[in-house]
């Protein structure tokens, strides 16, 4: 009897340890993903460049490219992340792989022209040792009253 009580606690006790554990890992990521807006914004091609996976892809209402054109994008202010406001995050993790929906307000100059366009965002890393890479972005034009399902 003891020692059915005592895996019973000790399951209990691992169960919770993970929880916390992706719970926090959950939070991390918010945290990535917020900082790169930041980073964009601030045309920071360096943090960028190293958050971005060499063979990650990005998605926008113009067209698809890869990491060396969406940093060049950047750098020129061709696409000028002004401030991304986030207003609503979800985050699923699936082993070393993580996907991460934003609901945005993008202010941004595209082109020349200001831009001021909703969007759900969804980013998809992948953990590599302790770091996180970027491996896909991709903007989905969507309704003010668009909600992620938690």
């Amino acid at each position: 009897m003891k020692s059915t009580i005592l895996t019973f606690v000790f399951t209990l006790f691992f169960i919770q340890l993970g929880l916390a554990q992706q719970s926090n890992e959950k939070q991390a990521l918010i945290q990535l993903s917020n900082d790169k807006w930041q980073w964009m914004s601030d045309k920071d091609g360096t943090k960028l460049d190293a958050l971005f996976d060499t063979k990650s892809k990005f998605v926008h209402m113009s067209g698809t490219w890869k990491k060396e054109e969406e940093l060049d994008i950047i750098k020129t202010g061709r696409i000028w992340y002004k401030k991304a406001t986030v207003k609503d995050t979800a985050v699923e993790l699936f082993g070393n792989t993580a996907i991460v929906w934003n609901r945005i307000t993008l202010d941004a100059v595209v082109r020349e022209q200001v831009a001021i366009t909703e969007f759900t965002v969804t980013e998809v890393y992948q953990k590599n040792g302790q770091d996180w890479k970027l491996l896909a972005l991709t903007f989905s034009s969507v309704r003010d009253t668009h909600q992620i399902k938690h």
